[in-house]
């Protein structure tokens, strides 16, 4: 059977995490769009990469393997890659959860330089207030009304899971849709 899992949300809903945990158990490729939307440089997640270029690069990847799981977010720039998808994923959780993980992966990603003070103190600040406004607010690049706007126009099945508990909960009721077919 071909699996093209598309998970979506939220930074900090889990997608990734969540993403990489299914690939394994279905041992299918993992991908994640931050991988091709941003370029390597000096500050992480600071430089996206061309367009044209990052299409070109998911897109080859992509066709390296029948099934795999895509995660992370598509909106605007990945619209090509919807007619692929087998399952879509909108992975949803409450604001304080997110926030805590957001600010625990940003401590073990960049320790004492989001402290007051530090390098990316400022970086870090702007980053939780644009992931903060994701279910309040239009006017951020990445919000819930776009998510569930462009969710709406895709021909695959689209579910809603809430990832508020654990991770091995959330993956088994991912698999249990995938299992539904």
């Amino acid at each position: 059977m071909t699996l093209r899992i598309h998970l979506t949300g939220a930074s900090g809903s889990g997608t990734t995490s969540v993403g990489r945990r299914l690939a394994d158990i279905l041992c299918v490729p993992h991908y994640d769009t931050d991988t091709f939307y941003w370029e390597k440089s000096l500050v992480p997640f600071s430089q996206p990469r061309e367009e044209a270029d990052r299409v070109q690069m998911l897109s080859m990847a992509l066709r390296a393997s029948d099934s795999w799981v895509l995660s992370g977010s598509l909106c605007g720039w990945g619209d090509v890659f919807a007619p692929r998808f087998t399952l879509v994923i909108w992975l949803r959780a409450n604001n304080d959860t997110r926030m805590r993980r957001l600010h625990e992966r940003e401590t073990d990603r960049y320790g004492d330089a989001i402290l007051p003070g530090g390098k990316y103190e400022e970086k870090h600040k702007a980053f939780l207030r644009w992931a903060g406004g994701y279910d309040v607010s239009e006017d951020i690049s990445r919000n819930a009304l776009k998510h569930e706007n462009w969710l709406s126009d895709l021909s695959c099945p689209v579910k809603v899971v809430f990832n508020d508990g654990t991770l091995e909960e959330t993956v088994n009721v991912i698999l249990r849709e995938v299992e539904r077919g």
